[in-house]
């Protein structure tokens, strides 16, 4: 898969796609990462890609220029198919559900906003998909770009050490992860629970979904309705 992130920083996004899960990903070959700087689709000396909104109001704007031509750029070096999404509050909320079909996609074209957001032109023009990390304000999209590639690159095969990894994870079953211990045995008066030294591998499985679920009930009362929900669907009712 190869995945381009367009924004105003690009050596800020290059130094985090080259550490840990994302960086050995791309040194197998299983991803390839395409970060360009938005300024070289602009015009005049000081490539200028920002300016006051019309009709007045706080903060800068976006020019739709620079923008729309690096999308166009952009998606024109990848398979046909490969979306390209903004990176905005405005956009539908992410989660490992949309995670996982953006990992079925020919590759991905990320558009980081910055100062007081897009020219609405950008939308009318390339006609994106928008997606949000949630319901709060950051000063543009490069996080949240690099939360949607980590979460993505995750679950493409050969990108993590173990292959069930993925499939344990927080939200990949539903449910939140339920807990993990490591050495030591005891730590200031907390123990190990006794089950998981038994060496009964269906009792070690039951406990962990047993903890996931309790955690996600308590914790989680929206994802364990949801749960709850999909398995009650396609059941008949009682008569």
């Amino acid at each position: 898969m190869k995945i381009s992130i367009l924004t105003l920083f690009p050596d800020v996004v290059r130094t985090y796609l080259g550490a840990s899960i994302l960086g050995l990903a791309e040194e197998r070959g299983i991803v390839g990462f395409d970060v360009r700087d938005i300024r070289d689709h602009a015009e005049g000396k000081h490539r200028q890609v920002d300016d006051r909104p019309f009709g007045g109001g706080p903060g800068m704007v976006l020019m739709p220029g620079p923008v729309v031509l690096a999308a166009e750029a952009a998606r024109a070096a990848h398979e046909a198919g490969a979306p390209v999404i903004l990176l905005t509050p405005q956009g539908e909320r992410f989660d490992q559900r949309i995670a996982e079909e953006l990992s079925r996609a020919p590759g991905l074209v990320l558009v980081c906003g910055r100062y007081e957001g897009f020219d609405e032109r950008v939308r009318e023009v390339l006609r994106p998909r928008e997606i949000s990390i949630g319901d709060y304000v950051l000063s543009g999209g490069e996080i949240p770009a690099l939360a949607v590639t980590e979460a993505v690159v995750r679950l493409l095969p050969g990108a993590l050490g173990h292959a069930e990894s993925a499939q344990s994870d927080s939200f990949a079953t539903g449910l939140l992860e339920g807990p993990q211990y490591t050495r030591p045995r005891e730590f200031r008066g907390h123990a190990v629970p006794e089950v998981l030294f038994s060496g009964n591998h269906a009792a070690i499985e039951a406990w962990r979904e047993k903890a996931a679920e309790e955690r996600t009930r308590v914790r989680r009362q929206d994802l364990w309705q949801r749960r709850n929900d999909t398995a009650f669907q396609g059941k008949e009712e009682p008569r």
